[in-house]
């Protein structure tokens, strides 16, 4: 038996195991094993994402989180040294960071990555000199209002949730099937958390598959339906977010909330 099984009650992870396999899978990590030079980070992880989902990808700092999503968006570094990732039947293991974007991946990292001296408007038309575009600029705006009212602002002159705001926004400029949030909430006020939590559901509820790291792990379980706990690089949790949400010891454990 697993350390993940033994955190459940008997007999729950085969429920969901079952459960989770009359839906199809929709992004598939398969055993990845990532490295910073010889620092071995992600070690081993699997999990899989159905389309629609929401998943939290939680843990205390240095868990993997981060190195994770970096590696599903195939960024340079860290480098993927095994394991297999699997977009809607695409194997992204094999592709370069401009082809697994390509491919629907669309990372939002958690220093946002606002472009000085353009625009908000500069900065969502640029996400979309290249294809395949995603969302027309005006739809952003009707799910962003904010922005399209600082439309001519400097894009590095919003305030903090504005940014994140346009961080997502530009994402979804792109023609993307799933979008990875690194630590969208960090800094903001508990309003702006709650502002974004609402519209990452509006965006679930087109279709587009999300994976939430986030150190606010309560708001993050919130929202997601699933949730993969990170310890030491490694899965040591996968299941519904509820059952985090109400075992307190797991929590305390991995999550130190």
């Amino acid at each position: 038996m697993t350390h993940v099984e033994e955190l459940r009650p008997e007999g729950s992870f085969d429920k969901h195991r079952n459960m989770a396999s009359t839906h199809s899978k929709f992004l598939s990590v398969w055993n990845v094993e990532a490295y910073y030079g010889e620092s071995y980070i992600v070690q081993g992880v699997s999990f899989d994402i159905h389309e629609g989902e929401i998943l939290a990808l939680l843990g205390r700092n240095g868990a993997g989180k981060t190195s994770t999503l970096r590696t599903i968006a195939r960024l340079d570094s860290p480098a993927l040294k095994h394991g297999e990732i699997w977009l809607d039947h695409q194997p992204l293991h094999e592709m370069r960071a401009h082809q697994a974007s390509a491919a629907g991946i669309g990372l939002v990292p958690e220093d946002r990555r606002i472009i000085p001296g353009l625009t908000v408007e500069e900065n969502l038309q640029l996400a979309q000199i290249a294809p395949p575009k995603g969302w027309s600029i005006d739809r952003v705006y009707d799910l962003f209002p904010r922005l399209g009212e600082r439309r001519k602002q400097e894009g590095v002159t919003l305030s903090g949730g504005e940014q994140q705001m346009l961080s997502i926004a530009r994402a979804l400029c792109r023609d993307i099937k799933v979008l990875l949030l690194d630590e969208p909430y960090e800094g903001l006020a508990p309003v702006i958390v709650q502002e974004i939590a609402k519209t990452l559901q509006i965006i679930r509820d087109q279709g587009i598959t999300t994976v939430i790291v986030e150190q606010n792990a309560v708001a993050a379980l919130k929202l997601a339906d699933r949730a993969v706990i990170l310890d030491i690089g490694k899965v040591v949790f996968d299941g519904s977010a509820r059952e985090v949400l109400e075992d307190d010891a797991l929590r305390s454990q991995y999550l130190a909330i």
